[in-house]
């Protein structure tokens, strides 16, 4: 049998063709530039190119709700995600056009903490005292925003209720210390930069928001219960519970589930790699990850989850 050069090189051509297809190329959506998710997506994209064997993560930015409409759209394979926004995507809630389908949990990062800061002496010790009060939280259309219009639900009340400011955090801190505001939220990580401000000049007090969880769930499964210990702010002598969600990753269902599977146990055996990069995942586990925060995960995640005994929901 004879073959001419140019078949040689066909043959060769169509060689490096497989192989290039057996190396996948995943699309990693992280966050704008400025946000830890940058970083930590940096950090994913070498510690997963080692772990899977031709594996190629491309690190791109973008945000939570972008991210998950990325993945539904065929545009990206794996990204961050605020675990509430997550599940109004799945659900088809605003901002989302249409339930995403196509959504699945690999990891349960870190929490973020929502909290509402009144003054020590205000008398304040529930959201329902908040009524025909001055109060602040961030512009619309903010995580932080959206939650106090729904805490403010769950107790009977809404906006037209209180009396609220739609600003920055340096503003809210500002209309606290002057006394035109009662209670000022936010939702972000601990210790808020702007809380330790505010505690620097009067004195504060986090309030309770544990008997507002089942209300908060009904509204969002993707809430959960998380505490502020005692110490995290100046004369905080007791642990508190506030609202939480959660910072996590998700992935494209259609992923083959030992390629997710790789990806999830390279997450656990590298947290302080991640953690070099952002102390909040300094003490992350495999609990931790496994957390339900109302994402079904992606088979492969909880093969990893299973096997280290924490049997987790799937699709």
């Amino acid at each position: 049998m004879k073959f001419s050069s140019s078949s040689c090189l066909a043959v060769f051509a169509s060689l490096l063709a497989a192989g290039a297809a057996q190396a996948a190329d995943v699309r990693l959506m992280t966050g704008p530039q400025g946000g830890v998710w940058v970083p930590l997506g940096g950090q994913l994209k070498d510690i997963w190119e080692k772990a899977v064997p031709g594996l190629a993560v491309q690190s791109l930015p973008g945000a939570g709700i972008a991210n998950v409409r990325a993945i539904e759209e065929n545009k990206a394979e794996i990204g961050f995600g605020n675990s509430i926004s997550t599940v109004d995507g799945l659900a088809g809630n605003a901002p989302f056009p249409k339930k995403h389908t196509n959504i699945c949990n690999i990891a349960t990062l870190y929490p973020q903490y929502y909290q509402m800061v009144v003054p020590a002496n205000a008398g304040i010790n529930s959201v329902k005292d908040l009524k025909g009060k001055n109060i602040t939280t961030q512009p619309r259309g903010n995580t932080g925003e959206l939650i106090t219009g729904q805490l403010l639900k769950v107790n009977g009340l809404s906006y037209s209720d209180v009396k609220v400011s739609f600003v920055s955090y340096t503003d809210s801190v500002q209309q606290m210390q002057d006394g035109q505001a009662s209670a000022f939220s936010l939702g972000t990580a601990i210790p808020a930069g702007a809380v330790m401000d505010l505690a620097s000049s009067r004195d504060i007090k986090l309030l309770d928001l544990s008997g507002d969880l089942e209300g908060m769930k009904k509204l969002n499964p993707g809430y959960t219960l998380v505490t502020v210990p005692k110490g995290t702010y100046p004369k905080q002598d007791a642990d508190v519970k506030v609202i939480g969600y959660a910072t996590h990753l998700v992935a494209s269902c259609k992923l083959p589930a030992d390629q997710i599977y790789a990806m999830t146990k390279a997450i656990a055996d590298n947290v302080p790699a991640l953690a070099a990069t952002s102390k909040a995942v300094a003490n992350l586990n495999v609990a931790d990850m496994a957390q339900d925060v109302g994402v079904p995960f992606h088979p492969g995640a909880a093969k990893f989850y299973k096997e280290k005994g924490v049997t987790v929901a799937t699709n």
